[in-house]
């Protein structure tokens, strides 16, 4: 055993058999009360050793939890601590405090549920299932308040596997979104987020767009009402509806992006994961031709979509290369994540129809958005709200974490009001 080792388990031995005082301060947060505190135990301890302390403040009510070894001064710590609390108009309890400080939390877990509203059956209904599951809830914290109230439980003692099957039954009952992702280190660091475009980065379909140029709107909806009863597969569908876009001027390609509406609050996502060093990528069974021009514009780092064919100016009615189908937005997502070195235990994928499903399931973190019932269900979590920077939420960010930086900026940050859906 290295000296340094042998040090840290003396250390830790001497501290486990040493006597603690736990003190709990509770009432209106002002500033000065933890240093206030610590000065008067000082002052009577000298040599107390502070083993943990933790402090929250919920609307203006603080509560500080002190675990001490105060050796022989203890009851000095007491009457030192009583005096601030009465001078301060504070409430104060004592206990005893765990000698070795945090205990290590295994099965760790972070629980995050959104609601439109968010109501207290519902959260009731959240924390039952993780009792019941045999977890333990260490921490709350709210998220968000607006447009949607947003709140994380940091869980220990949980199989996130399990845990997610269980109170994805409990959202599903009680109208709200939970996502369960592991806790602890793997909530940090890099990150890779995919989206799909159609119905996630913008509201509307860019095939039915093109079509609707040129008149030809119905013969593109029977070709997909074939698709949605199963008589063609997604290449087949889509090589019959861009069969019907032949002779269209390359011009309407223009025309269709101006046309363009992004979901509400998908700047605000792309932002602030630009901001956090996160890699963004888009993957599409739609066009290049508009999804790159999309990409460019809001500083995305990959984009992988359909190539249509042109020549002397018009669409010819034919893609050119390989489909990206179901099983090529999987692909685009792991060669996104190999391109930047991230594992898939790294990435997020976003996105609404049954051609996500694979790409959902092969990320880290699959979420549906505002998607078709099936999608649901077997995504790892949904977002049944209209507000595409959601998603952040779900990645542990704060509301006031994304407007303080907008505000470093410059960016405005206000809740776009949600128009009615394109046609």
């Amino acid at each position: 055993m290295d000296d340094a080792t042998t040090q840290a388990t003396e250390t830790t031995e001497t501290t486990e058999t040493k006597e603690t005082l736990s003190i709990t301060v509770t009432g209106a947060d002002r500033p000065g009360v933890t240093g206030t505190l610590l000065a008067a135990v000082t002052e009577v301890g000298a040599g107390a050793e502070v083993i943990d302390i933790q402090q929250v403040v919920v609307h203006g009510h603080l509560t500080l939890a002190l675990v001490l070894a105060p050796g022989d001064a203890a009851d000095a710590v007491r009457a030192a601590a009583r005096s601030v609390a009465e001078r301060l108009g504070l409430a104060v309890s004592f206990g005893a405090g765990p000698a070795d400080g945090p205990r290590p939390r295994h099965g760790r877990a972070a629980v995050v549920v959104l609601g439109r509203p968010l109501g207290a059956d519902a959260v009731s209904a959240v924390t039952g299932r993780i009792a019941e599951h045999g977890a333990n809830i260490d921490r709350i914290r709210r998220l968000s308040r607006y447009p949607v109230t947003t709140v994380e439980f940091d869980v220990s003692g949980a199989d996130v596997a399990g845990l997610r099957t269980e109170l994805s039954l409990v959202a599903a009952a009680n109208g709200i979104d939970v996502a369960v992702a592991p806790g602890g280190l793997a909530r940090r660091g890099r990150r890779l987020v995919v989206l799909d475009v159609d119905s996630t980065l913008i509201r509307q379909e860019v095939i039915e767009m093109l079509a609707a140029h040129c008149g030809r709107e119905e013969e593109v909806a029977a070709v997909t009402a074939r698709a949605m009863a199963g008589e063609l597969d997604f290449e087949q569908s889509l090589r019959a509806r861009v069969a019907t876009l032949a002779g269209l001027p390359a011009s309407v390609l223009q025309e269709v992006r101006r046309d363009i509406v992004l979901t509400p609050g998908a700047r605000t996502l792309v932002r602030t994961l630009k901001r956090l060093g996160f890699t963004v990528g888009l993957v599409s069974g739609g066009f290049v031709e508009i999804v790159g021009g999309l990409a460019a514009e809001l500083g995305i780092d990959h984009a992988r979509a359909n190539r249509l064919e042109i020549r002397d100016g018009r669409l010819t009615g034919r893609v050119l290369g390989e489909v990206v189908d179901r099983a090529g937005k999987a692909r685009a997502l792991r060669d996104f994540a190999a391109s930047e070195g991230l594992p898939l235990s790294r990435t997020v994928a976003i996105g609404d129809g049954a051609n996500d499903l694979d790409m959902l399931a092969a990320a880290g973190l699959g979420v549906a958005f505002n998607a078709k019932p099936v999608v649901r269900e077997q995504a790892h979590t949904s977002v049944n709200v209209p507000y595409l920077d959601s998603v952040l939420y779900l990645l542990g960010l704060t509301r006031e974490e994304i407007e303080e930086a907008d505000a470093a900026d410059g960016t405005p940050t206000a809740v776009p009001a949600v128009p009615p859906a394109p046609h």
